[in-house]
């Protein structure tokens, strides 16, 4: 008998931590005991895992086994600790060897007859092991090996300088952790095949998604000032309300947004897949492209921000859009307190939800798109037909007034459309750029912008404190003058946004740095009209 070490995982949110699992035995009566914290759904692991080993050909031992889990203090849900727990008893008994385990993080769940089925969190604890094994000294041990389902396989494969083990029977994990032959044919069956995901094609697109990809921006007619802001909005990962009368093309524009976004990032899709595997959906693949999120008004705010459940919190939907679009539609019509409820993820890129007995902290740096009415009847800003309206002034007033002035001072692109006149829209319809060109224009921006922030933690100029941006990136003094001029009525937060979207206005126009025309304009895309005003 011997002391056992291997690791697993479990999950907090949507963060895997690693668990290490030591199993122990000792004489006395052969009885399993799980210390270190587990919870209730864990008192049936041990059945399963005394009936997989049996079933699976291995002896049980004839001792007293004491499984510890560290960190004691973190909570230890679900079955996916059975995987390591049922290695740890064997590797203690003798049965495998003990360094074929130690180095190796496994999860999975077991049934009784030996199979391991899939869990919620396999991705999640492949990215975590790599970050564990690269936080280590240099002159530590530089593999990183999970140990899973053949069903979670294809995704955890894609998880950079991961070592996968993946098989459908404990009996076959053994032999393939200890080097002896595989004689089952049906766990060669199951093994599945590397997954390959491109583009605009991967399976893990949803239908929806796929059709916002082939919208195109030049069917929008005319609101050139429109375009210009969704040509910054996805250069910069800058937040845009738009408002106008019905009809006016607001959801239009906000629609034709995710086409001219470019793909996610390697790391960026698998945080991106791993937030929605963990919250149930069917994931067959990487997700590549910036996730959309379109709730109806009537979403409650648990659906928007996470929670709920004590013992199985919720993610949100700010979650979900996590490196994507959160499009609210009708913006006004959702009740105040859910909209408030978004302040916290778009000032610092998460959500924290804190009930009694748990505190989860989900990540939630989406883009928000806001698209909204005038007044309840919709037609307020009708040129053509203004006693279309019927709603009175205080009737308008309290409409608007849903949107608040703190939401929306955290807003960057704040714009009132106007129907276009028949001039605009010929115009348009002769010099109207396609989505494909204005990606093009888009990803060469950005890549101007990546090089700025290179060796930064920020990701584009919308996350970055207006301090760091006047330190490492100073301003001419005249220029300087000029914002503090005409930034002079609005708040610092105000400020601060128009400052982002300035040096995003530069990285478009190709120019270096800002200078007075991009801090007109930058203002000019933070309107100030009464329709937004007064709240």
């Amino acid at each position: 008998m011997a002391l056992a070490r291997t690791t697993s995982a479990v999950l907090v949110g949507v963060t895997a931590h690693l668990i290490d699992v030591h199993v122990s035995q000792s004489p006395g009566l052969p009885h399993l005991t799980i210390v270190g914290l587990p919870d209730t759904s864990m008192n049936e692991s041990p059945d399963r895992v005394r009936s997989a080993i049996v079933n699976s050909g291995f002896n049980w031992p004839q001792s007293k086994i004491t499984v510890g889990l560290s960190p004691a203090g973190l909570p230890k849900r679900g079955p996916g600790l059975d995987v390591a727990i049922a290695l740890g008893i064997l590797a203690s008994d003798g049965q495998i060897p003990l360094d074929a385990i130690n180095r190796v993080v496994a999860i999975g769940e077991l049934s009784l007859d030996g199979r391991i089925h899939p869990v919620p969190g396999a991705l999640a604890a492949g990215i975590e092991a790599v970050a564990r094994v690269n936080s280590r000294p240099p002159n530590s041990p530089r593999s990183a090996q999970l140990v899973c389902s053949t069903v979670d396989r294809p995704l955890v494969e894609l998880v950079p300088e991961l070592e996968v083990t993946a098989e459908s029977t404990l009996r076959s994990l053994v032999s393939r952790l200890t080097g002896e032959p595989i004689d089952d044919e049906s766990d060669l069956e199951l093994s599945g095949s590397p997954l390959v995901v491109t583009g605009d094609e991967s399976q893990a697109m949803s239908a929806g998604e796929r059709k916002l990809g082939r919208l195109d921006l030049a069917d929008v007619g005319g609101q050139e000032l429109a375009k210009l802001a969704m040509e910054v909005a996805a250069v910069g990962g800058h937040h845009l309300a738009l408002m106008g009368r019905a009809g006016v093309g607001k959801t239009l524009l906000a629609e034709r947004l995710p086409g001219i976004l470019p793909d996610l990032e390697v790391e960026q899709a698998l945080e991106v897949t791993s937030i929605h595997q963990l919250a149930g959906e069917d994931v067959r693949g990487l997700i590549v492209r910036p996730p959309w999120c379109a709730p109806h008004h009537t979403a409650s705010s648990v659906a928007l921000v996470g929670g709920g459940s004590q013992t199985k919190p919720q993610v949100g939907l700010v979650s979900l859009a996590h490196r994507g679009i959160l499009f609210l539609d009708e913006a006004a019509e959702f009740e105040s307190r859910v909209l408030d409820a978004m302040r916290e993820p778009l000032e610092n890129g998460r959500m924290s939800i804190a009930r009694a007995g748990f505190r989860v902290t989900y990540p939630a740096r989406f883009q928000l798109i806001l698209a909204t009415n005038p007044c309840p009847c919709g037609f307020a800003l009708d040129p053509d037909r203004p006693e279309k309206c019927r709603c009175t002034p205080l009737q308008r007033t309290r409409y608007a007034a849903k949107l608040s002035g703190p939401l929306l001072d955290r807003v960057d692109l704040r714009l009132v459309l106007k129907k276009p006149t028949l001039t605009q829209l010929r115009q348009a319809a002769t010099t109207a750029n396609t989505s494909e060109q204005v990606r093009s224009k888009v990803a060469h921006a950005r890549g101007l912008a990546c090089k700025r922030l290179l060796d930064s933690p920020w990701v584009s100029m919308s996350e970055v404190p207006a301090s760091q941006m006047n330190q490492y990136w100073p301003l001419d003094r005249s220029v300087n003058n000029y914002l503090n001029r005409v930034t002079n009525s609005d708040s610092m937060r105000g400020r601060e946004r128009v400052m982002r979207t300035m040096w995003t206005l530069a990285d478009l126009a190709d120019s270096g740095v800002p200078n007075r025309e991009h801090i007109d304009l930058a203002m000019e895309l933070r309107s100030t009209d009464l329709e937004w005003g007064s709240r």
